[in-house]
């Protein structure tokens, strides 16, 4: 039973590293500007929602106690989501969102993307996260998404969902840009881009899920003895 009791504690003691923890987000931009041939640029403000809070404008802050995840709503920008062609007079668009996480140490994050692209449309992004305590790069990525106007490209839905490691670190800016366009093609008209949302999932240092989870295997490996 002492061995038991010894791993309920260290079960107990995960949890409650993990209950306590919280992180501060902070976004400071979160906008767009689309343009029409021989106009000025029209600006337009993205909502985004920091795990289940909002949708917030820029700036803005929260503070979660779960892990950070930061969702961007490219598709319901205000006055225009952030799309060129199809039924639009715009054929070309910027978006930029910065902000960034202070709080228990994180080492990396679930990139999610998605967009949807024809003919003569594109998407181009960049994202780049940098430690704030040391200025250090953690990720400096980039990559397009072409429709069947372009050689190799196809319309359709596109985006991804990828797992990003960083380097451990406490206080992280990310900063990311996206152009959409549609290459010269008339607007309105067939070719489109259009960015529909943009997603973090932050993942913690690994080493209290170790605790906890190693907890979790002794109270398993001990009940199977107990059966024997």
């Amino acid at each position: 039973m002492k061995g038991l009791r010894s791993i309920v504690a260290v079960v107990v003691l995960g949890l409650a590293v993990h209950a306590f923890a919280s992180w501060q987000v902070d976004v400071t931009t979160s906008s767009g500007s689309l343009f029409k041939p021989s106009s000025p640029a029209t600006t337009t403000q993205v909502p985004f929602v920091i795990n289940t809070f909002g949708p917030f404008f820029a700036p803005a802050s929260a503070t979660v106690s779960s892990l950070p995840q930061v969702t961007f709503l490219t598709n319901s920008g205000t006055p225009h989501p952030i799309l060129t062609g199809d039924g639009t007079h715009f054929t070309g668009g910027t978006y930029t969102a910065t902000y960034s996480i202070t709080g228990p140490t994180l080492t990396g994050f679930n990139f999610v993307l998605s967009g949807f692209v024809q003919d003569l449309g594109q998407i181009i992004w960049s994202k780049k996260v940098v430690n704030l305590d040391n200025s250090q790069v953690l990720y400096n990525g980039s990559g397009f998404f072409s429709g069947d106007g372009y050689a190799g490209g196809s319309d359709g839905n596109v985006g991804f969902n990828i797992f990003v490691p960083i380097a451990p670190a406490t206080r992280v800016q990310v900063i990311e840009t996206f152009i959409v366009h549609i290459d010269g093609a008339p607007a309105p008209g067939p070719s489109t881009a259009a960015l529909l949302f943009v997603e973090q999932d932050w993942v913690p240092e690994p080493a209290s899920m170790l605790v906890l989870g190693s907890g979790l295997a002794g109270l398993m490996a001990l009940r199977r003895r107990n059966r024997k």
